[in-house]
């Protein structure tokens, strides 16, 4: 459960350190206090999409930390998968500065917004008040109706078939197209396989092409280099050569080392030479026959060349590439040609998929409507008790195609009054039943949500009186099981507190600061008589406080 709640530089709050209990937690205070600030920075810390306009001016940077106590397992599980320290005592932090730069952390170690979404979301429920107009959108009922069976081993059984159903069926679809279009794609691709066969490229091959281009183009040139090199190697007539030269040496070498032996190893060294030198210009004669001029095999290799120039143009950058084309194009080629065949095979295997997949539909059904049953049994009960007696719940349910969620169509129909039709809820529900529909649905799923924390910003809107005391008092028996934490503007719900907070705006040298203050039994009888009476708080309203508290302390007593 939330335990503390420190708030630095949020909007109007320029410090505030609050500390909730177990129970029900009561927040009041006027309209524009605060109310809202308070909420927008839970949702921060649990990563929540915020911006730089959360920082109070001039402040520099927004902080926000939360400490939780009793994390739920499956909380701790998720944070000890993805490296956290595994702790049942948590604490969230989470700082925006005013260039909206944002910086998590857990335990003390970094995080990202939506690690925080991601692994944190299961801490808190918070049910604003646009979760009572969201109920208006069908489009909701039917994750209500999901929520509520426990169905996700259902739907990931259908789905994973559903899915395999799509795959077979756009492989399908693509095989059956146009016969003309289909006849142009044959005559396209054969036209491509064909001419990449023809080519008969090889990996590689262009590199060596160019590789013998080049000698050949510069023949003459190497030619009268080698030429040049072996003259220099061995000599003529009047000139000795470096062969020649190193012979000499090496004897003349070879000589003084019968005088000193130290010089043999020398000697033989250059008698190494003196061959390696006579064996690499015998190789360099013999090499010159290569290097004739041929402009026929020139003239061959450029226009290869050019081909494969002209290749590359139509598909691909290399000539591995064209030869990837031709293969890709083979393939979709002997695809379609052989497409009848494999057309009957995906026709089989659609039927199948789909029988399947109707029947893990129809499971996936049942699972709703069966909780619809036992959901709206949970509902009415609790309408009752909210003063809503004749108010009564339906399901308009049809089967349709089957699409991702399954084959539901699923919308609740309110009826409420005795012997009137159900109607949709948007033209049948005003704001205060609204509230209370909203709240019987909440209280009745509480038993299948782990979510230890649970905030209801203004669930009383719209209602008073006798209907506002039973609010109350299912806010205190789902408090029993959950932290709750409430937003109210109603006397009969703030009296039933656990832990009453007062939200209060104040102005001083012309900058606004909200306070966030714990109630003791006085404070609670002052608040609950400005709740009840406004500015002009009497006696009267004291007392009808106090009585109301009495009543709220007796009643938990019992």
């Amino acid at each position: 459960m939330l335990s503390s709640l420190q708030i630095e530089n949020v909007a109007v709050i320029q410090k505030a350190n609050v500390h909730f209990e177990k129970g029900l937690n009561v927040l009041t205070g006027e309209t524009g206090a605060g109310k809202s600030i308070l909420i927008d920075s839970i949702n921060a810390i649990l990563g929540n999409r915020t911006s730089k306009d959360l920082v109070r001016t001039g402040a520099a940077k927004a902080v926000i930390r939360a400490a939780f106590d009793d994390v739920p397992p499956s909380v701790l599980d998720s944070l000890e998968k993805a490296g956290y320290e595994r702790s049942e005592a948590l604490t969230l932090s989470r700082e925006i500065t005013a260039e909206g730069k944002s910086t998590c952390r857990i335990n003390g170690m970094p995080a990202t917004a939506a690690i925080l979404r991601e692994l944190c979301g299961g801490l808190i429920n918070i049910n604003g008040q646009h979760d009572s107009v969201g109920l208006l959108n069908p489009a909701r009922h039917e994750g209500i109706l999901d929520a509520y069976a426990q169905n996700g081993a259902e739907f990931q059984e259908y789905y994973a078939v559903y899915r395999e159903l799509i795959k077979v069926k756009k492989e399908l679809d693509a095989i059956i197209t146009d016969e003309a279009e289909k006849q142009r794609r044959i005559d396209l691709l054969s036209y491509q396989v064909q001419e990449i066969e023809d080519a008969a490229l090889t990996a590689g091959e262009e590199e060596t092409l160019d590789a013998r281009r080049r000698v050949l183009a510069n023949a003459s040139t190497i030619r009268e280099r080698i030429s040049q090199s072996y003259a220099l190697l061995s000599g003529d007539d009047e000139t000795p050569g470096a062969v020649d030269l190193l012979g000499e040496a090496s004897n003349a070498i070879d000589a003084a080392s019968q005088v000193d032996g130290s010089l043999s190893a020398a000697a033989g060294q250059l008698l190494d030479l003196y061959y390696s030198a006579k064996d690499f210009s015998a190789d360099l004669i013999n090499r010159l026959d290569g290097y004739d001029t041929n402009d026929a095999e020139l003239d061959e290799i450029e226009q290869r060349i050019d081909r494969i120039y002209k290749l590359k143009r139509k598909y691909g950058d290399t000539v591995e590439d064209i030869i990837a084309f031709g293969q890709r194009a083979r393939e979709e080629l002997e695809r379609i040609q052989f497409s009848e065949e494999r057309a009957e095979q995906l026709q089989a295997e659609k039927h199948r998929l789909y029988v399947l997949a109707r029947d893990k539909a129809e499971a996936l059904t049942q699972t709703r409507l069966k909780a619809f049953e036992e959901l709206n049994k949970r509902i009415s009960g609790t309408l009752d008790f909210l003063n809503m007696p004749g108010v009564r719940m339906t399901l308009r349910h049809t089967r349709g195609p089957l699409a991702s969620h399954g084959q539901d169509s699923v919308e609740f129909y309110i009826s409420t009054n005795p012997g009137e039709a159900p109607k949709p809820l948007a033209k049948i529900a005003s704001g205060g039943e609204l509230s209370r529909i909203t709240l019987a649905i909440k209280n009745a799923m509480a038993d299948k949500d782990a979510v230890p924390t649970v905030i209801y910003d203004e669930i009383d809107s719209g209602v008073s009186g006798k209907a506002a005391s039973r609010i109350g008092e299912v806010l205190k028996q789902s408090a029993k099981d959950h932290q709750i934490l409430c937003i109210t503007h109603t006397a009969q719900i703030a009296a039933l507190a656990d832990c009453h907070l007062l939200i209060q705006k104040n102005v001083a040298n012309e900058r606004t600061y909200t306070e966030i203050h714990p109630l003791d039994q006085e404070g609670r009888v002052d608040a609950l008589a400005h709740i009840i009476s406004g500015d002009h708080v009497t006696e009267l309203s004291r007392a009808n406080a106090r009585e109301m508290l009495g009543i709220a302390e007796r009643e938990t007593r019992d």
